[in-house]
């Protein structure tokens, strides 16, 4: 599984942002996708993640009520509206797929989004 992320940029705190990841190759074999997230000094940390059949969403506490996760099987996409953001969500931002074992073991190259307050 091939996976590009897009859509970072830099927004000011309360603004939205949509970010999307293109899945390529064997998609079929995917059973969750998700995004993480890596601040500047920080570990990287899970964010949202979708079953990919069900379209079963779950979030960090973190994020819930401000981002939605949503995908679309027919185009092999998933996207990550973020909404009210705030300058603690500047990150460079991962997709990333696992299969049935749950493991996340394909990932995108990631996508900056700076929020400045």
């Amino acid at each position: 599984v091939q996976l590009q992320a897009s859509g970072g940029g830099l927004v000011q705190a309360r603004d939205s942002l949509r970010l999307a990841c293109a899945a390529s190759g064997r998609t079929f074999s995917s059973y969750m996708m998700g995004w993480f997230r890596q601040a500047p000094g920080k570990e990287r940390e899970f964010v949202a993640a979708i079953i990919w059949s069900t379209g079963v969403p779950t979030y960090a506490d973190s994020v819930k009520g401000r981002f939605t996760i949503s995908r679309d099987n027919v185009k092999n996409t998933m996207s990550l509206q973020m909404n009210s953001l705030r300058p603690e969500d500047t990150a460079v931002y991962y997709c990333a797929a696992a299969g049935h074992s749950g493991d996340f073991g394909f990932w995108g190259q990631g996508t900056l989004v700076t929020v400045s307050s």
